[in-house]
């Protein structure tokens, strides 16, 4: 876990429990991947039903 923390991240996973504004960075950078990733599966799925 500590290592994809830190090449995901840029942190380790001990900084992260400790601070709580890195904890803060990371979870809305999650959230914002997470949003991303959301749009491009609805985009995809759009195009898959038009071409049925």
């Amino acid at each position: 876990m500590e290592k994809q923390m830190l090449s995901s991240h840029g942190v380790g996973y001990e900084t992260y429990m400790r601070d709580h504004d890195v904890r803060m960075n990371v979870e809305m950078k999650r959230e914002k991947e997470y949003k991303k990733s959301q749009d491009l599966v609805q985009e995809l799925e759009g195009k898959v039903i038009n071409h049925l």
